[in-house]
């Protein structure tokens, strides 16, 4: 394989015509110049430079090779660029991947403020549950996932990644207007026993641990909806069909038509986390965005609905 910096003092030599002038455009000894043309030679098993009265010029094959070496050195030089933006966040590009929630509140917040400081970083944002994405940031599809996980549950979706928690998710019970329970501040799971359910699609995350935490409390949940759109689990919720539990981050908007309580004692949590492929591999500016989302989760404001009467 040819060696880079040999083929630089090769091309220095065959330009200014001597050894010792090229010994003095690098800061080398003539001694290393000349040593690192015979190196040169070696490697590719042919003369490359002629000596005589007149000076040193380039053979045939000295030449060929020196045809090529401007194109060699733009080459790294482009790449070396490349990888200057990169590493410098003036450049390159960023796949993200996130749950809805968190897609459609702390991320965009998240995005604006890394945007505004590195505008010239790609951004590129997919849409998933943790247990599609989690495998695909793996594999190295995405630099940068937001998942979850619920607290006290053995399944764990960052395994193998490094992760950083952001925020603590918990989840309320969602009642219509007029509900027998409205009059208490906090409800506890079993009292709900009795009641028509509304949920995300049972193979959900979220839907699994609402059966999961219901089971517990000493019940099965009668589910007589699905839809893994919060806002139409609200509506469902609203028109009397049902009750739900609903993350916080999903609690982005009033209704007038829709009560929220806590649970008692405390009730189903996600983990909110930044997550990249473990490894020396993680981006720049990856690092950058978890520690925006950092800053963005610690000042963002989680919906005041969870606690209003």
């Amino acid at each position: 394989m040819l060696n880079v910096q040999r083929l630089r003092v090769l091309k220095e030599v065959a330009d200014r015509g001597s050894f010792s002038a090229a010994a003095d455009a690098l800061s080398y000894t003539q001694s290393a110049v000349s040593q690192a043309v015979a190196t040169l030679e070696a490697e590719v098993g042919a003369t490359l430079i002629e000596r005589d009265r007149k000076g040193v010029r380039p053979t045939v094959a000295g030449a060929t090779l020196l045809a090529h070496a401007d194109s060699i050195f733009g080459q790294i030089e482009a790449a070396e660029a490349d990888l200057e933006s990169i590493l410098g966040l003036s450049g390159g590009r960023l796949r993200i991947a996130s749950f809805p929630t968190a897609g459609a509140t702390l991320l965009p917040l998240a995005i604006a403020e890394f945007r505004a400081s590195h505008p010239d970083v790609e951004l590129s944002l997919a849409e998933g549950e943790p247990d599609e994405v989690a495998p695909r940031l793996r594999d190295g599809e995405f630099d940068l996932a937001l998942l979850f996980e619920f607290r006290g549950v053995g399944d764990r979706v960052g395994t193998g990644l490094e992760t950083v928690e952001l925020l603590e998710d918990p989840m309320h019970v969602a009642l219509p207007a007029g509900h027998r329970l409205l009059n208490k501040a906090a409800i506890k799971l079993e009292q709900l026993a009795g009641e028509a359910w509304i949920q995300t699609s049972a193979s959900s995350p979220c839907a699994r641990h609402v059966v999961r935490s219901c089971r517990d409390a000493g019940f099965e949940p009668s589910v007589s909806f699905e839809s893994d759109d919060y806002q139409t689990v609200l509506g469902l919720v609203a028109a009397g069909v049902g009750v739900a539990l609903i993350p916080e981050l999903a609690l982005t908007s009033q209704r007038d038509d829709v009560v929220i309580r806590e649970l008692s004692p405390r009730g189903p949590s996600r983990r909110v986390l930044a997550a990249v492929p473990r490894g020396p591999a993680s981006l720049p500016a990856a690092s950058e965005m978890i520690e925006v989302l950092r800053q963005t989760a610690g000042r963002f404001p989680l919906t005041p609905l969870a606690k209003s009467a």
